[in-house]
């Protein structure tokens, strides 16, 4: 074993962390009799030579090696090389995944290289499929289904293997691996799907027809039974109340053979021209995301593999919200606390991505907070945070657990400030008077969680009391370089209680602002004193003297002096200024102070028209707000920010405010047709795969209300068109 694997130049190549001269080990230790060894091999393969994905030309050379290790029955834990093997080669590309940066395409170069290498030895896997090993042969399926140019051949040994294989996770794997080749194999999917349906008949073990069901879901959603979510119910309570035992599914049908002829299309896509729809990395077999979690999540539960199911069986669902609350719903009332927990989790996903009706499952999710098991009211907690005020059936839930639970008002970490707990956050964003006390505690802590102020800005009136302490704790905080990190949080608490009375306190901070950080320390206060308006006159000197300091700070002061004293004189040729400005940050500023200035800055409409056309979107947007706030006239505005809606959905709440606020929304205009398009999607307007904000609900909730009132013509007060 390993000839040759002196002779390759290791040392002329690297990998994530340098040189790879250290790869020669990793792969004789993949050898290894000793597991921790194997295990330290493993994790260095996956953490430098194949980072988070990444092919190097290391990893090019570790493939024939690789190959070797899985050949070889005498070698332990071969499943996880199986594994390495089916991410390295398990990407496929498109002609636009390729860049004209020259790093980026020998990056892609590599992929295509690595996937070229591992499907060309993929024949091996073959006989793995018969291995002895339980752990290879739940390995092989899933690198046949990426890695094999035959899919045909592939599929009928997948069907041909699961009538024998005694192992039920194996089994599943088996099913999985189908639902991969219909993914990569469009031409194939209605005969894969067709032998899924059947498999998810009432004869095979309930573990194998969830499988299928979440591999239908995957690549047939259309084939899935009409009461899907009353069978999968049904499944997993079978599954709660009595240990899988192996039932013998269908045997294949006769016709179809190993040698069974493929069509055409998926002949060529298998041999380099793969379904543009089916990009994607490689997904872990099962038996790797099961490694992945730790022991605790798994103890206790019957079947802790069903969470991946019910993830894949989620996703092929997609759009089908009210299925998919019916069964977060009905995991939510599973007597195991395990698969509680996934439930929230799941159901935080679904409220984060998708529009729905989602009162009950909300106070379910509210429900886990009175468990026992600390991981299901934590999860609970956090998911309940980041819904505002869609977490409202679960108000009282959330007030008795911040009542019962003082030790955890607050959130202390490692490094870097406190925080306010979970459950606390959520009360405050309900705008819910019980969140207070938590919150007066959090204030008298020697230092302030950093996000208290955040969570007073939604309390409103109920919060008020807390301004005399807000107004202390400012009082003491020292002019040094941890000014920002100690005043900030008091600074955006008294902003949000427009709190007139600490304007000597924020003077202080204003004036004895430290060089470190002192910008952010002034534009805090100076928010702070402006959202004060007339109650901070004792200011407007102090302003009148930064209005005439050069950049953005002039800004700042001129917008604070304007809500303060009313001076459209003093302020406007300072925010004339500062649209001349070199950065587009600064630019935006000054054009959104001079709109709240409306018709006494109708002088600098040309200038606001000007930056209709600027390359940076988002200045567009402030601009063409601007000019509509300061003419009086829609018509130059609308096209500009309809536009941007179309291109920059980050935009939406920002133009929304304003058609909400100036009513240019009328039956059959431009605008309405656009407001109500975003009302019909089901999807939320910033939902992304592999990435949310803390704040994404909140937003897209914001919209859907700016929308309604715009199209109701609840326009406040603001320009007429």
């Amino acid at each position: 074993m390993f000839a040759g694997i002196d002779e390759v130049d290791w040392a002329s190549m690297e990998h994530a962390y340098g040189p790879a001269d250290d790869v020669p080990g990793l792969l004789r230790g993949l050898a290894s009799a000793d597991p921790s060894e194997r295990e330290a091999a493993l994790d260095g393969m996956y953490g430098a030579v194949h980072h988070q994905g990444d092919v190097y030309a290391c990893t090019l050379a570790c493939i024939p090696f690789l190959f070797e290790l899985v050949a070889d029955p005498v070698v332990p834990d071969r499943g996880g090389v199986v594994e390495l093997l089916t991410s390295i080669g398990g990407i496929d590309l498109d002609e636009e995944d390729i860049g004209e940066d020259e790093d980026e395409a020998e990056c892609m170069a590599n992929y295509a290289m690595a996937a070229a290498a591992v499907s060309a030895g993929a024949g091996v896997f073959f006989a793995l499929m018969a291995d002895e090993d339980p752990g290879v042969r739940v390995s092989a399926p899933l690198a046949l289904a990426t890695l094999h140019a035959s899919p045909g051949r592939v599929l009928a040994l997948l069907r041909e293997r699961l009538p024998v294989e005694p192992d039920d996770e194996v089994r599943r794997a088996l099913v999985e691996a189908a639902g991969r080749v219909a993914l990569r194999h469009r031409p194939l999917a209605g005969r894969i799907a067709d032998w899924l349906s059947r498999l998810a008949a009432e004869a095979n073990a309930p573990g194998l027809r969830l499988a299928a069901l979440a591999q239908l879901a995957r690549c047939a959603p259309e084939a899935l039974p009409g009461d899907v979510v009353r069978v999968v119910a049904g499944l997993l309570r079978r599954l709660r109340s009595a240990p899988e035992t192996p039932e013998a599914p269908e045997a294949p049908e006769a016709p179809e053979s190993a040698q069974a002829p493929e069509a055409p299309e998926a002949v060529s896509r298998a041999h380099g021209a793969p379904d543009p729809a089916a990009f994607e990395a490689a997904p872990m077999a099962m038996v790797g995301q099961l490694r992945a979690l730790p022991a605790e999540d798994r103890a206790g539960r019957t079947a802790p593999w069903t969470a991946d199911l019910l993830r894949t069986l989620h996703v092929g669902l997609d759009d089908r919200v009210a299925d998919r609350t019916a069964l977060l719903t009905d995991q939510l009332c599973s007597p195991e606390p395990g698969q509680r927990i996934d439930a929230v989790r799941m159901s935080g996903g679904l409220i984060r991505a998708w529009r729905g009706s989602y009162g009950e499952l909300v106070r379910l999710v509210g429900e886990q907070l009175r468990s026992d098991e600390p991981k299901l009211a934590e999860a609970a907690s956090h998911v309940l945070e980041e819904l505002f005020g869609l977490a409202a059936p679960a108000a009282d839930a959330l007030a008795a657990r911040v009542a019962a639970d003082p030790g955890a008002w607050v959130k202390e970490w490692a490094s870097g400030p406190p925080g306010l707990g979970s459950a606390v956050k959520a009360l405050a964003r309900l705008g819910d008077a019980r969140a207070v006390p938590a919150l007066a505690a959090a204030l008298e802590r020697p230092e302030v969680p950093h996000d208290v102020g955040f969570a007073l800005a939604h309390l409103g009136p109920a919060a008020r009391p807390l301004a005399g302490l807000l107004r202390r704790r400012l009082s003491e905080v020292g002019l040094d370089e941890e000014a920002y990190d100690r005043a900030s949080p008091l600074l955006a608490g008294l902003t949000a209680l427009r709190a007139g009375e600490a304007a000597p306190e924020v003077l202080r901070i204003l004036r004895g602002a430290p060089e470190y950080r002192g910008e952010w320390l002034r534009t805090a206060a100076l928010r702070a004193l402006g959202s004060f308006g007339p109650a901070a006159h004792c200011a407007v000197p102090e302003l009148r003297a930064l209005i005439r300091r050069p950049g953005a700070a002039a800004t700042e002061a001129a917008e604070a002096l304007w809500a303060v004293d009313g001076d459209a004189g003093a302020v406007l040729p300072v925010l004339i200024e500062g649209l001349q400005a070199d950065h587009a940050r600064e630019r935006r500023a000054a054009a959104s102070a001079l709109g709240r200035l409306g018709a006494q800055a109708a002088v600098t409409a040309p200038r606001l028209r000007a930056l209709l056309r600027h390359e940076e979107l988002w200045l567009r947007v402030d601009a063409a707000i601007a000019l509509w706030q300061v003419s009086g006239r829609a018509e130059e505005s609308v096209p500009v920010l309809l536009a941007a809606w179309e291109k920059n959905r980050h935009v939406r709440v920002r133009v929304a405010e304003c058609l909400a606020r100036t009513g240019a929304a009328g039956a059959g205009s431009d605008a309405a047709h656009v407001l109500r398009a975003e009302l019909a999607s089901v999807r939320r307007h910033h939902a992304m795969d592999g990435g949310y904000g803390s704040h994404d609900t909140y937003e897209d909730e914001k919209l859907l209300a700016l929308c309604r009132r715009a199209l109701l013509g609840d326009t406040g007060k603001g320009p007429t068109t």
